[in-house]
This record gives C-alpha cells, structure tokens and sequence, in this order.
C-alpha cells in the first residue's frame, strides 16, 4: 500500500507530508480498491483483523460522533470502541475531530459507520499516513526505494526469535504487499488507457484559437494568452519545477460569457488552476475543476457563447494542424522508400475533408517525394492533368522504384473515371443545415512493410492483371479476389495502395454485367472500412452507384444500394447522393409489392426493398435527406414494410424511421399512417437490434399526447416495462429508459408503469450505467415523481442517495433531470429528510452556479420544494454561505425560465424574516422591479409572489412603488391565466398597505378590473381583491374627511 500511494497516487504537492491527494478518477479507484480491501479484512481474516497496530492511524475526521451507535461507548465530547487492548487501551478513539485507529477489525466498522462518506475518510487517513504500514507493523515495515528486503530480515527475526506476534506480522505483511500489486497493477492499467498530450498539441491547439478570438465579429474567446513569453526547448513554459508534474503550460483566458479564467494544460489534460495570487504575484497551481482531454471540451463546458460561436467558423477550424502533421509523417514514411505507391494513400486520404491551404509552404524537398496535394483536393485520379504531373514527378525520382510501384492505374475499361469533375473546395464541407452530424475521425494504421501477410502481396497482383487482362482474365482474377476475407483491413488496404480501387470504379462503367457484380460485390465488402469510403466518394463512385440504381439487373441493385450505405456514413457522401437523385431512386427501391411472399421473383423484390432501406437508413442521418425522403413519397413505403414479417427488413426500416423521428413532420406522419402499432408489435421481437430501433422510434416519437396514449392501448408499456432486464445492451437500455421517460409523462402511463414494477428497475439502474441511460433513467423517474405512491417506492428502494449523489456530475442533461427528480422527491416530507441529510440542498444551490440556464433554472426548481418542507428551512438556508447572494443575482439574467424559477425560490425564501432582511441588504426590491414590465405569464405569476412575499419586510412596500413595480403589476390582471391574477392580487393587496401605491393604482384603472374577481370562486383571490380594494377606498375617505376638515 505504501509503494502505491508513492508510486501510482497523483498527490497535489511534492515532498513527504505537505501534498494531498487529488480527487481525480486514478485516486478515486486507488481509494475504493483500499476500502473494498479493508471492509472484507474481518471477515475474510479475523485473526489478522485483531491484530493490534504498533501505532495507531491518526488523522481528521469529518464524522459526528451520533453515528456511531451499537459497539461504541459515546459521551459529548468523546467515542471510545467496547473492545479493547491488552492494556484496557480502546481501539478506536475520537476525540473532538481526531480519531485513532489501532486494528483493521476498528477500520472495518469504521468505514460501515461512515456509508457514503467512507470515500472522505479513507482519503483523510492516508493523507494523515502516508505510510501506514509503519504505523501497523513498526519502523523495519516502511516503504523504501530500490530493492526491499523486509520479507528477509523478518524471516531471520522468526528463526532467531520466537515471539508469538511474528508469523502474524508475516501474514499481514503478506496481505499489504499483494494489496499493494493489485492497487500498481489497477493504476498501470488506467494510466496506459489515458490520452497524454504533447507540448505540439497544446501549441497547435492554442494557436488555432487565438486565430479565432479577439474582437472580430464571431469570435470564439475575447482573448486567450499566455502567462509567460518564455518557451523551453522541449516547448513547455511551465517552469521546471513544475514540469516534473506533466505541466506544459498556464493560459489566460476570457470567453465572452464568463469571468476570466486561469488554466493549466498537461499531459494529463487541461484544467483550472487557483490564478494568479495577488500577494506574491504567484500561480496558485492547485486543481479547482475536473480534467478536460483537451481545451476545446474544457471550453465547451465552460462557455455558451464559445460553442455557439465555434459553430459558425468553416468546418476547417480544427482540422487545419493536421496539414503539417501528416506532411511530416509523410515525409519520414518516405525516407524509408519501400518501393510502394501507397504512402501517399495512407497519409493524404486522411484530410478528405479538409480544403486546401496555403498555410503549408510545399518545399522542393517534399516535392521530390511525391507530396503533392492529397488527390481529393484538385483533381480526380484518371484525370489528365493527374497523369501528367504524376509522370512529371516520376521523371524527376532519383531513386528507381519497385515495378509495382511506379504507376497508378492507366488501363481503364470503357466509360473510366477520368472523365469526372474535381471535387470543388465548398463541397468539402456540411452545409449549415446538416452541421449536427459528426465527420468520422480518420484511423491510424500500421505502416507498410515488408512483414505483410502474402495476402496482401497477392491481392496487388490480382489488381495488376485485373487492369491488363481482357474481360474473362478481369472476371477470374474478381473472383480470385474474393476468395480472400475482404473484411480484413490487410486486404483492404491491398487494393486501395495499389491503385484498385480506381479500377474497380472504372469497372463499373462498363456494360459487362459480370464484372459489374463482381466488382461492387467487393466494394461492398471493403467501404466497411472509412478510409476506403472516403476513397470512393474521392474518385466519384458514388455518382455511378445512383446511376445503376436504374438497372433492370435485381442483383446489381441490390449490390449498389448496399455499398451506397456503407460508403454513407461519410457526411460528404450523404449529400454527394442527395445532389444526383439518389435520393429519389432509393425512394423507389422500397416498392414492394408482395411483403409476406416466398416465390424466388418476389423475394429478389423484397431483396432490393431490404436494400434500399438500408441505404436509406445511412442517408437519413442528414436533415436534408430526411426532407427528400418525405418530398419522394418514402414514408408511405416505409410504413408498408413495417408490416413486413422479416426482421432482416425490419431493422433497416425501424432504423430510418427512428433517424427521422426528430423531424416533426416525420412524427406527425408515423403516427398519421398508424406505424405505432407496428413498432409497439415489434418491441416483443427476439432480435435485440429491432427491439432497439423500436425503443428510439418511440422515445422520439412519445412528446406528443395521442403518441403516448398510442402506446398505452397497443400494449407497449408492458414490453417497455419488460425489456429493461436486459440491462447488458446499454444500446437498447438507453432506447428503452428513454422510451419510458417520454410515455411517462402521461399520468396515465405512470400508473401503468407502477403496476408493472417498472419504477423499482428504474431505482436499480441509478448506478453503473452511462451518462446516456442515466439521463434517461432519471428523466423517467422524475416524470414519474407526479404520483405520491411512487415517490415512496423510489425513497424505499434506496433511490433517493443515489439520485443526490448525482448532483455532482457535469452532464447537463442529466444534471436538469436530476435537480427535477430530487425536487419532485422533496415534496414529501420524509424524502426531504433523507435529502438533507445527505447534503443534497447545498448541492441544489452549488448548481445554480453552473452556466447552463436550463440546469440553473432546474435547481431553482428544486430548491422550492425544498424549503418548503425542510424542518428549519430558514437556517438551513442562511447556513450557505453566500447563498442568498448568489440567487439575488440570478436575478440579472436573460432567460424567461431561470427567472420565473429564481423568483419562486425568492417567494418560500422570503418566508423567513431574516432572510427577508439579508436579501433585501442584497438588492432583491430593484432587482425585482426591473422585471415587472414582462409578457410572459409564468414569470409573472412567480414574480407577482416574490413581490407579495418581499413587502413584509420594512419599507419595501414604499420601495416597490419608488422603483415603478406597481403600474405593471395592475396590468397583470389583464392576463387569461388565473394563477396570475391570483398572485398579482396578493401582490396589490400588500402593496395598498402604501398611500402612494393606493394612488397608482387607482390612476391605472386597478379597482374595475379587482372588482370583477371579487366574484371569483377563488376564495384566495376574492379576499386579496376585496383587501386591495378596501384600502383603496379607505385612502378615498381619508382623502375627502380632510376636505372638511
């Protein structure tokens, strides 16, 4: 355990004693490895669990001494443990905040006392020991570098002693030091799965923003700088002392939307350090947030306004390092001359969407080694103007190649791809409409070389006598190429390095059907792999794929639609299909007349249909191609082979119809040509990939009320219900939780889901899911939170510490369906014990320092009930320190939603009279008053409330009429929504207490519209307008017993 915490735990400070462990996710397993060990030490050894230490573990204990009960005797200010020493010494003592520990039997109980906060004590102690094997087996036991001969000398010990505690010493020296290889043995495991940055990346990163940041229209950051000029040669500036750490470098940083920020990029990843001190004008290098993998996701999280803004820049903003990256890498693959045409392959494809630059000076020296644009870029292979320089280059080589080497393809069956236009520079990127789809990362593979398998010695012959032989050898050597396994990137890569790919295009412009089939037949195979689907769309395959969409020929159809999916997943490919009608053809291919038919005819026909929806189901991810499958007439057909009996058509099918579910015209139409009833019936199927896509379809689907009511009368709660047992698939859990989420928020579904037990399995799959099932989770279980009944099953399943421990997570969308849930929960008096006691309402209020409006405005939420049936709500709350300042302030923000919540929380906050009096001190009167002049109805009716709520406190009712609240208040009581009108009249009426508010008031008409509802039904309401009235006219008397006076 010693040799971990030195070698493998990430402390916060160098040196022995002075450092503390940082909560990062390497300690965090490294703690929770140390107390599963030490929970199972008494039972698994109960003789060494008794074992007396030499001296105790001391440190600071943040437990109170009520927790500990049954075992401990326990007075005010001190816990002793009943068991004791030899000596009547106990074995466990708390005094004040320090606790002593002298057995693993005590630190066993110990950690079952602490619960959930075993995590805190387990650190605090080994902070406070940081050798701890010297204090349980003595001095000779300690850690030390180099080699360790303790096992030695304690062997010698036993021959020569025959002390009893010996062989005990051994056993539990034995059990440390397997502790201590398992915790190494985690550590190196985790360690080696991290991404480390380099010193070049962080440059290049940074560089790249600055390029963008300024005060130019558009710009991501106000500013972005460096807190020193000076670089190291190894391109750190963090100073040495701190590069021992992985530090590179420390940045200033200023988005538009937030405070300015001081952060530390390192190989571990990039973070917030403590800024700039202002006594010793010093970096205080502590960690203050979570570690980002690079500055781009720290920014994300941090900045609004940087997301929205890096959305406008071209596609190219982040590829553009990758230029000089790979033209070095290229350059050095080069030195090595293999003899093999394909280094330009393996390195230039994998800037396909990059546009060209001029930011790269091309030297002569790069010239002479072939590193000319990648081929994508200017012009197509085939091309004239390729072949020239090609030949040029060639020419200009000084050292002779291998003859496989020298040539790209020349021979070109008839219609060849030379006649194809270059790809123009625009296309290269996603029009603004279809941003949201992600762009494939391009894949790093191995360099070629001589150790290559003969397979891929053998498929580039096959490629050669395909480009010189006649029809027949064309057709034998096709199919001798496929009796190799295609699916092999080896093979792939084969073809592609030696010019194949462009013959195998060219092939498929020839009118010889055979070698049309054969070749699609191993284009379909190999665009499984993205660097291959990238080439294909480079060299124009996908134009002469739409084309033979037309063909009579079933087969090559069916082969051409099926490549078309594969090479789709390309974002360029998508719409490269969309702009030359494939589209629509594929469209067409769905016509199938006969579904349920088995004769051979008609099963090509359902075939080609299975086909074309696959194909579809590629296309669809881009938002403008789900609009042209709808214009082509595709949602008919779709839902025709909904009712197809084959699961084989199925998937593909679902699968369209789910990607096209976020459109509302899609959801409109599935439910219009009554597809639920399918998608329902196909929940109960045996293939978990339909059950899935079924699952999505309806999550998308359920925001609409007739949907979910749909699903209900077809029976799909049930299998909903069902299907979460198969939590193993976190795919279909993920589309099942959100299905359920969605349904849910039917209150009629909620019933129904209580009958089926699905609200326990949701209690279950709070922990150990990912964050994308965990949004999900949650959601359902907030939805339904509506009913009392399943607010007690979640609190007796052990839902609601698992839903606080939540709180502390980073994810948005989990973060405001979390803040729901435990709002929803605290509405029960028995629940918001639990709540506060696991600290979960000062987490509520730390969250509403987050940037996101929607998790702030969510905490808010939350906070209500909270306060409400929290035992001393009003301590509770002063007890935060700076609490009420922070929400006073939220006050000053330009989101409708965060304001009606802010000012709910201020309504139940004002409750108490001290801090009415501290936010009053606080500035919450103006604040309030500013927002008065406000059309929307809900924060009207919550800033109505806080208003009323505010005037009972000192002069505030003559400091609302000071700041103009009350003339916009009057006008409230036009509104259609009688929760406004019933806030608004108890606002009046708290402000008639003031002569100058009675007054305008009455100039602004108040009293003909009170009247109206002193006949409401609404007894609140008819008192509060009879109240405002009453002293508006006792104001009126007064007024006129002084004209006769």
């Amino acid at each position: 355990m010693g040799v971990a915490l030195t070698r493998a735990a990430q402390w916060t400070a160098a040196g022995s004693g002075t450092g503390r462990l940082e909560i990062t996710p390497l300690n965090e397993s490294l703690l929770n490895e140390i107390i599963k060990f030490t929970e199972s030490f008494s039972s698994k050894h109960p003789q060494e669990a008794a074992f007396v230490f030499k001296e105790p573990l001391q440190w600071q204990t943040k437990l109170e001494l009520s927790v500990f009960e049954s075992g401990y005797e326990v007075s005010e200010k001190m816990v002793q443990s009943q068991e004791r020493d030899k000596d009547g010494q106990p074995l466990l003592l708390v005094k004040g905040s320090t606790i002593s520990v002298r057995t693993f039997g005590q630190l066993s109980r110990l950690l079952r006392v602490a619960a959930e906060k075993k995590l805190k004590e387990a650190q605090a102690c080994l902070e406070a020991n940081r050798d701890p094997i010297v204090n349980i087996l003595g001095p000779g036991y300690g850690t030390i570098e180099g080699e360790d001969l303790s096992m030695l000398r304690l062997l010698d010990k036993v021959k020569k002693d025959e002390a009893s505690d010996n062989e005990m010493k051994m056993k539990i020296s034995l059990l440390l030091q397997q502790l201590d290889m398992q915790l190494l043995n985690s550590s190196l495991k985790q360690i080696s799965q991290e991404v480390r940055l380099t010193p070049a990346a962080v440059k290049n990163e940074i560089e790249l923003l600055k390029r963008f940041s300024g005060a130019k229209e558009d710009a991501v950051l106000e500013s972005l700088e460096y807190t020193s000029d000076y670089e190291f040669a190894n391109g750190c500036r963090a100073p040495p002392w701190r590069q021992v750490h992985g530090e590179i470098c420390y940045l200033t940083i200023k988005p538009w939307d937030t405070d300015r920020m001081y952060v530390t990029c390192s190989t571990a990843g990039v973070f917030l350090n403590g800024g700039r001190e202002k006594e010793r004008d010093e970096i205080n290098y502590e960690r203050q947030s979570d570690i980002y993998k690079d500055l781009v996701s720290f920014l994300r999280e941090r900045s609004a306004l940087f997301v929205e803004n890096m959305d406008k820049q071209k596609y190219t903003f982040f590829d553009e390092p990758k230029h000089e990256k790979y033209y070095r890498h290229m350059e050095a693959v080069e030195a090595e001359e293999y003899g093999q045409t394909q280094k330009l392959y393996d390195y230039g494809e994998k800037n396909v969407t990059e546009k060209p630059k001029s930011a790269i000076p091309k030297t002569k020296s790069m010239e002479s080694k072939k590193l000319e644009p990648s081929l994508k870029w200017k012009t197509t292979p085939g091309s004239r103007e390729e072949k020239a320089a090609k030949k040029e280059r060639e020419e200009k080589e000084s050292k002779p190649a291998s003859p496989d080497g020298k040539r790209k393809s020349t021979v070109t069956p008839s219609g060849s791809a030379k006649g194809k236009s270059p790809l123009k520079p625009e296309d290269e990127v996603e029009s603004s409409s279809e941003s949201e789809e992600d762009e494939e990362q391009p894949d790093r593979h191995q360099e070629i070389n001589t150790d290559l398998p003969s397979e891929y010695w053998q498929i580039q012959k096959l490629v050669k006598y395909i480009k010189a032989g006649n029809q027949t050898v064309t057709a034998i050597a096709l199919c001798s190429m496929r009796d190799f396994n295609l699916s092999q990137e080896t093979c792939q890569l084969a073809i592609r390095d030696v010019g194949g790919l462009e013959v195998l295009i060219n092939l498929l412009d020839t009118e010889e059907i055979k070698c049309k089939i054969g070749s699609l037949k191993i284009l379909k195979e190999i665009s499984q792999n993205s660097q291959i689907r990238r080439t294909i769309a480079d060299l124009g395959g996908l134009q002469i794929m739409v084309k033979i969409l037309d063909s009579v020929d079933q087969d090559l159809k069916c082969l051409a639609a099926e490549t078309i999916a594969n090479v789709a997943k390309l974002r360029r490919a998508r719409r490269i299909v969309r702009e030359h009608g494939g589209i629509k053809k594929l469209v067409g291919l769905l016509d199938c007349s006969a579904i349920g038919s088995a004769s051979p005819t008609q099963g090509k026909e359902i075939e080609v249909a299975r086909c074309g929806a696959l194909a579809l189901w590629s296309c669809s991810k881009s938002a403008k191609n789900k609009e042209a499958i709808r214009k082509a007439g595709g949602i008919p057909l779709l839902a025709q082979l909904l009712k197809s009996p084959h699961s084989n058509m199925l998937i593909p099918v679902v699968g369209t119809l789910q990607e096209c579910a976020s459109e509302p015209k899609y959801r409109a139409a599935i439910k219009q040509e009554r597809m639920i009833e399918n998608l329902v019936k196909n929940l109960n199927s045996d293939k978990e990939e339909l059950q899935m896509h079924c699952a999505s379809a309806i999550f998308k689907c359920a925001e609409d009320q007739e949907t979910r009511d749909l699903v209900r009368q077809h029976g799909g709660l049930k299998s909903l219900a069902a299907l979460l047992a198969k939590s193993d698939n976190k795919e279909l859990l993920a589309a099942v939780t959100g299905a359920i989420w969605k349904c849910a928020i039917s209150k009629e579904n909620v019933t129904k889901f209580r009958e089926y037990k699905a609200i326990e399995t949701l209690v279950g799959l709070l922990t150990d899911q990912p964050e994308e099932v965990l949004v999900n989770v949650v959601g359902a279980l907030g939805e339904c939170c509506q009913e009392q009944a399943n607010r007690s099953i979640i609190r007796r399943c052990g839902g609601i510490p698992s839903l606080v421990a939540l709180l502390t997570g980073t994810n948005q969308a989990l973060l405001v369906n979390v803040n729901k849930a435990v709002g929803s929960c605290a509405t029960e008096p028995e629940n918001m014990v639990i709540i506060d006691r696991l600290d979960g309402v000062r987490l509520l209020w730390s969250l509403l320092k987050n940037p996101h409006p929607d998790v702030q405005a969510s905490a808010a939420w939350a906070i209500c009930p909270c306060i409400e049936n929290a035992k001393d709500a009003g301590e509770m709350v002063r007890s935060f320190v700076g609490g009420l300042e922070l929400i006073v302030n939220l006050l000053k923000s330009d989101n409708k939603e965060v304001l009606a919540s802010v000012c709910a929380a201020i309504t139940n906050i004002a409750k108490d009279e001290e801090n009415l009096a501290v936010i009053t001190d606080h500035g919450v009167v103006p604040l309030l008053s500013k927002l008065a002049n406000t059309n929307n109805d809900k924060l009207r009716r919550h800033l109505a409330d806080a208003i009323s709520g505010c005037c009972m406190w000192g002069s505030n009712r003559v400091a609302f009429g000071n700041t103009k609240a009350v003339a916009p208040l009057v006008r409230y009581l036009k509104s259609s929504d009688p929760d406004v009108h019933r806030a608004t009249a108890q606002a009046l009426y708290q402000l008639s207490e003031d002569v100058n508010n009675c007054i305008t008031m009455h100039e602004n008409g108040v009293v003909k519209l009170l009247l109206g509802m002193v006949g409401s039904t609404d007894e609140t309401l008819q008192e509060a307008a009879a109240g405002c009235i009453a002293n508006i006219r006792r104001l009126a008397l007064a007024t006129e017993k002084t004209k006769y006076v």
